[in-house]
């Protein structure tokens, strides 16, 4: 089992998930806060939208569609003002202590949603993330990618009886688009990212995920 090195001062990482609609994000985020738990260290756990007060007011504007009418610019700034409420709140605190930070999506689903196939300017959708991040990155994206269609009868399945969100009604061509828009994302910046295949069982995804995690961020 890797551990946290106890000679060291706690210092904060930051890990991202990213993917399309039922990629298994949720599933694989649970799966390594539990397991970096085990390694000892302190794992905060948070989503987007999301993941502090005033965000999950915004989350629930935005996935009800509500805000679908006004347009993909302003449903970026009602990201980007969801974001900069969940860094101040969350997770730049926990960075500051030392905790480790998982998010369940962050700023690159935001320039695939919003900014390529909603078409949103990328100087404006730059500049949101510039004032909404205010110097916090990620120190690990994981891209859990797998084919449009096989995500989207996962999301059904999910959901059950539920209505499809404002994201996951879209059709498969959209969701293909995103699909080649992370992939993109991960080859122009493959230092921060890790392409993880989940097309697999929970268990081998989270295999793999906890070698790139291990690897990349120097647990033992």
């Amino acid at each position: 089992m890797a551990v946290a090195d106890p000679s060291h001062p706690p210092v904060g990482r930051f890990i991202t998930f990213e993917g399309g609609e039922g990629a298994g994000k949720s599933t694989q985020v649970k799966r390594l806060a539990e397991r970096l738990r085990r390694s000892g260290l302190t794992v905060v756990v948070t989503r987007e939208p999301g993941g502090s007060a005033g965000a999950e007011v915004v989350r629930h504007v935005i996935l009800s569609g509500a805000a679908e009418a006004l347009g993909p610019e302003a449903e970026a700034m009602l990201f980007a003002a969801a974001r900069a409420d969940h860094v101040d709140e969350t997770i730049r605190p926990a960075l500051e202590a030392g905790q480790w930070v998982i998010s369940d999506r962050f700023a690159d689903s935001t320039r695939v949603y919003q900014g390529v196939t909603g078409r949103v300017p990328a100087a404006l959708i730059d500049e949101l993330e510039r004032v909404a991040l205010d110097g916090v990155a990620p120190d690990l994206t994981i891209l859990l990618d797998l084919p449009a269609e096989v995500g989207l009868k996962r999301a059904a399945v999910r959901r059950g009886s539920a209505d499809a969100d404002r994201f996951e009604k879209e059709d498969v061509a959209m969701h293909a688009a995103r699909r080649d828009a992370f992939l993109a994302i991960a080859r122009s910046e493959p230092r921060r990212f890790a392409v993880v295949d989940a097309s697999h069982d929970p268990d081998m995804v989270a295999e793999d995920v906890w070698h790139a995690v291990s690897a990349r961020l120097g647990l033992r």
